[in-house]
């Protein structure tokens, strides 16, 4: 009986797989009577010729221009999609996700631990003469106001940007995905809409202190001293921005024009560049970016814990006068009219 069954079974699913190629073929039709089948040669012989090549090229020669990004013709609005495959993005892929992330890695971490190394070797550069308990100003309320305009912009900027370039190995095991998108999507909005603040204070900074960022030979001596920052009671004279400040000034109003300048074009995409130069302007986005950090680390570290004295300028705008003296010799005599000793530090400044 068993054996019987089965063979009942067997013949039985035969038969149902026999029956199922016609069933199938007397599903589909193409014109003519509804209860007429068609099959699958009478499907391609009606059906409207697709070209497989382009007309006069081989098939090799075809998909070769293919793969080199030729452009071909759509009837849609978006031409970019006659580009079936755009072999550039593989370049910029393996140059951001290569050279640029990892140099990026070695310029970041580079910069702190030097100034981690020259905190703990000079230490806090401290006023060398008696404080006079008089204070001059060195900025008034406008120009502070597009100071931290700037930075304030820049930070957000700069933490946001490295996010979107590293965050995805460093921040996402941490703290998951859902947090990390949050993270992310807002960090975005806020790059869009703060580049365009960032924009404006690089724009004022340059009218109101452009012409006090002009180079000098003073500058020639600041620099073969170091600026007095690794020999205590050395002072080189400078006028309101000493030759390290007008480093820092140039590069950021050189580098925020970059940024600002690649960030547009990424912000509006295919309004004024072509995908591969958008590809190009993303890597020189954020190689610069990279940099402009590295130098605003140093800057903040000088305006902060590492000169006593400087955040004063950007806090009030008041410092104290003997600190100007030290620091910036030749603005106070431009300012005060009194003479100040010039090079190392004799007490008090003769008058």
């Amino acid at each position: 009986m068993k054996a019987a069954a089965a063979a009942l079974l067997l013949g039985f699913g035969l038969a149902c797989g026999a029956a199922s190629p016609v069933a199938a073929q007397s599903s589909v039709r193409v014109g003519g009577p509804v209860d007429q089948p068609v099959n699958s040669q009478q499907i391609d012989r009606d059906a409207p010729p697709v070209p497989s090549q382009v007309p006069g090229k081989s098939i090799a020669e075809t998909w070769h221009g293919i793969r080199l990004g030729e452009q071909g013709t759509v009837s849609i609005p978006n031409k970019q999609a006659g580009v079936l495959i755009q072999s550039e993005g593989e370049a910029w892929r393996a140059v951001r996700n290569g050279p640029l992330t990892e140099y990026g890695t070695w310029v970041l971490a580079g910069i702190v631990a030097l100034l981690v190394l020259f905190f703990l070797v000079r230490g806090r550069i401290r006023i060398d003469g008696e404080k006079t308990g008089r204070t001059i100003e060195r900025f008034n309320a406008f120009e502070r106001g597009v100071h931290w305009l700037t930075a304030s912009s820049f930070v957000v900027l700069a933490i946001s940007g490295l996010n979107v370039l590293y965050g995805r190995y460093t921040l996402l095991p941490l703290i998951g995905p859902e947090p990390f998108a949050a993270i992310t999507h807002y960090g975005k909005l806020a790059h869009n809409f703060l580049g365009f603040a960032f924009i404006l204070g690089v724009a004022l900074i340059l009218v109101m202190w452009a012409r006090h960022n002009i180079p000098s030979r003073h500058d020639l001596t600041w620099f073969l001293k170091a600026g007095g920052l690794f020999s205590k009671g050395v002072h080189p004279p400078a006028h309101k921005f000493n030759g390290g400040q007008k480093i820092i000034f140039w590069s950021t109003v050189v580098g925020g024009a970059a940024l600002g300048f690649t960030g547009v074009q990424l912000i509006f995409p295919f309004s004024f560049a072509t995908l591969e130069e958008l590809q190009l302007y993303q890597l020189l986005h954020a190689a610069i970016a990279i940099i402009m950090i590295a130098i605003i680390l140093a800057h903040i570290y000088i305006g902060s814990v590492g000169m006593e004295g400087a955040f004063d300028a950007m806090g009030d705008g008041q410092v104290e006068l003997q600190w100007a003296r030290e620091h910036h010799s030749l603005w106070v005599e431009e300012v005060t009219g009194e003479k100040v000793h010039h090079g190392h530090h004799h007490g008090r400044p003769a008058e």
